[in-house]
């Protein structure tokens, strides 16, 4: 982030709302009270501002999308050329009651908004009657305020920016039911504790709307940035490991070619077989055992003698 405190103090981000208009929970982000007029204090705000963008960058870089919303009329420009510089979606119109809690009914909606542009330019719908076609038109002029910022919008968003949490309470209020963490610029008028990383400024002023704009822009294209550098890196590494799986399965061992198969010359053989044997032969089989002969039994002594003395 290359916006400092005193670039801040330039932009008049630290007047805040009158006194009388204040709202007690943005008392920890008032510097003081002078002349009627709340000051905020920028050393907080730019402690935030530098919380939000770290978290946005590391929220576009993980795939998620931020949608920026800005229906003030001192924010609509300004926000609308931030979020096509970004391809973002956004809105800048009329936020539409149940953009997020009903996306769904939403998404049909755009689905037919589509369907009306392709008709008008192919040409079928000059070919109906001219009541009917006025209609459409007249429905599609209508779409055109409500879905322009979000008709690319497939799914909910990772995260939300608004400016002026209290003008934007509505979406503020459909972001918390649906979890989506709200990041905005917000007043001393508006609650801070609605908004999961508020960023205490001037929300009425074109300059301090634009400064926190081009942070958050900046943020957004660096988190860009990385989600593609990783994507680079994770597509080289998949053509790694596809070579490696293929080297393996060819038999490669290395980039010089040499093949990786069992070296035949320093096999040995196994244990029970005759080393002597050619390739192809069998090993010769164990001699069979022979029987122990049996032994001769010497007759006695006085058997032989009485023998003798017979003869």
């Amino acid at each position: 982030m290359n916006v400092t405190p005193k670039d801040l103090l330039d932009a008049g981000v630290h007047f805040g709302h009158q006194t009388k208009r204040w709202n007690p929970r943005s008392k920890p982000y008032v510097f003081d009270h002078r002349q009627g007029i709340t000051i905020i204090d920028l050393g907080k705000t730019h402690e935030l501002l530098a919380k939000a963008s770290a978290f946005i960058e590391d929220t576009i870089a993980n795939g998620g999308n931020l949608l920026f919303v800005g229906t003030k009329r001192q924010a609509q420009d300004i926000v609308r050329e931030a979020a096509t510089a970004t391809a973002m979606p956004y809105c800048v119109d009329r936020w539409l009651g149940g953009t997020l809690t009903n996306f769904a009914t939403v998404k049909k909606s755009i689905a037919k908004f589509k369907k009306y542009q392709q008709m008008e330019t192919s040409g079928d719908l000059a070919k109906l009657p001219a009541k009917e076609a006025a209609v459409i038109k007249r429905e599609m002029a209508r779409m055109q305020r409500n879905f322009s910022g979000i008709a690319d919008m497939t799914g909910l968003p990772a995260a939300m920016f608004v400016i002026d949490g209290n003008h934007e309470k509505i979406a503020v209020a459909e972001a918390a039911r649906c979890a989506i963490p709200c990041i905005g610029l917000i007043d001393t008028n508006s609650d801070p504790t609605a908004l999961s990383h508020p960023i205490p400024g001037n929300d009425d002023a074109v300059k301090s709307i634009r400064i926190i704009v081009e942070t958050i822009v900046e943020a957004v294209q660096s988190g860009l940035a990385q989600r593609e550098s990783r994507r680079t890196a994770r597509g080289q590494a998949d053509l790694r490991a596809a070579t490696a799986a293929v080297a393996e399965a060819a038999g490669v061992t290395d980039e010089t070619g040499e093949t990786g198969g069992a070296d035949l010359g320093k096999t040995e053989p196994p244990a029970d077989t005759d080393p002597e044997t050619t390739e192809g032969e069998e090993a010769a089989k164990p001699a069979a055992k022979k029987k122990p002969a049996r032994k001769k039994i010497a007759a006695p002594k006085d058997a032989v003698e009485t023998d003798a003395e017979t003869e």
